[in-house]
């Protein structure tokens, strides 16, 4: 029998038809997101063969190069978000403060958090990068959206995912009833869905992290990553060092493969390097409705309450048995 052919248009819509008091709003948030996606990765694709490339001339709210593709992507989002009336305020990693609503345009009742291209320090050399996004109801009752709207602890999540721009451009989204990928078909334009119900397995073989920051390394991270050198007694080998660089790729590897990705607190960085709201938290929310676990290597990172917008962390994450064992390493050294 034929398979299915369900796009993420039809897929929210069946998701909506299952909550009987949905207003459609959220739905229609989702599919305006879908639209800035496929726009950035028109650009994405073509990045070699227009004036893209390379550093924009300035630097970020954390100091960091602007790509050109930064910026495109970081527009495209907010000016595909700004007007529909489902938001009440953004928040980007590109930018210092809020991204507020136009006054003439309506306010919504959710709130949206993204990094508009993960790994882009990557992009010159054409590997993977990826977009990352997280949906909050509000907490504000009406008007412009606030900070107290953004800084809300993970776990308020209402949906969260992020698009890998690969060999093939995949969203990858939850809004807490599992995990499903879809992948765009570009010959006719839609994000078809390709990966239904995804479950990271209980442990994996191979575990990703910046092995350069050594040097800065905690005893018990040391003796963790010393451990998964050691040939496992069931299969005989040890486990396999896969690391891109760019976070959206090493998770969705993770994901798929399972085991572990790491990116934890050293001495060079003692509150760890990843930000709670852009990348942690909605990485987090996936892989846990996806059975994995995530943690700073303490807590939990979807019950962490961040204070700032860009508020950063520690974040261990992947299969749950992996994580798990990565934290008692962690804990004996503290």
């Amino acid at each position: 029998m034929q398979k299915r052919i369900v796009t993420i248009e039809r897929h929210i819509i069946e998701e909506e038809r299952r909550h009987p008091g949905a207003t459609g709003d959220f739905s229609a948030l989702l599919r305006d997101l879908t639209l800035a996606i496929k726009v950035i990765w028109r650009e994405v694709s073509k990045a070699g063969l227009v004036n893209v490339l390379g550093l924009a001339g300035r630097a970020n709210v954390h100091g960091e190069e602007v790509k050109k593709l930064d910026i495109l992507a970081d527009n495209t989002i907010y000016q595909a978000m700004d007007h529909g009336g489902h938001l009440c305020v953004m928040a980007s990693e590109e930018h210092d403060d809020l991204l507020m609503i136009p006054e003439r345009y309506p306010k919504g009742k959710y709130v949206l958090l993204f990094d508009p291209l993960d790994g882009s320090s990557n992009i010159d050399a054409n590997v993977t990068i990826g977009t990352i996004f997280s949906i909050y109801r509000r907490i504000t009752l009406s008007g412009n959206g606030t900070l107290e709207d953004c800084l809300q602890p993970g776990y308020k999540q209402i949906a969260s995912g992020y698009v890998i721009y690969g060999s093939s451009t995949m969203l990858v989204y939850t809004t807490g009833d599992g995990v499903h990928g879809f992948t765009l078909d570009p010959s006719i334009g839609e994000f078809l869905l390709s990966h239904e119900d995804i479950k990271i397995p209980k442990r994996g073989k191979i575990y990703s992290i910046n092995e350069g920051n050594t040097v800065y390394w905690r005893e018990g991270m040391k003796k963790y990553i010393t451990h998964l050198h050691e040939a496992d007694k069931a299969s005989g080998r040890p486990y396999s060092s896969r690391y891109i660089g760019s976070m959206v790729g090493d998770i969705h590897r993770t994901l798929l493969y399972g085991g572990i990705f790491l990116y934890p607190a050293d001495t060079k960085s003692p509150n760890g390097k990843l930000r709670i709201l852009y990348e942690a938290n909605p990485m987090a929310f996936i892989v846990e409705q996806a059975g994995g676990r995530a943690s700073d290597g303490q807590k939990r990172i979807l019950d962490l309450r961040p204070a700032q917008l860009h508020q950063r962390t520690p974040l261990i994450i992947g299969s749950e048995e992996d994580v798990l064992e990565a934290e008692r390493f962690i804990r004996e050294d503290s």
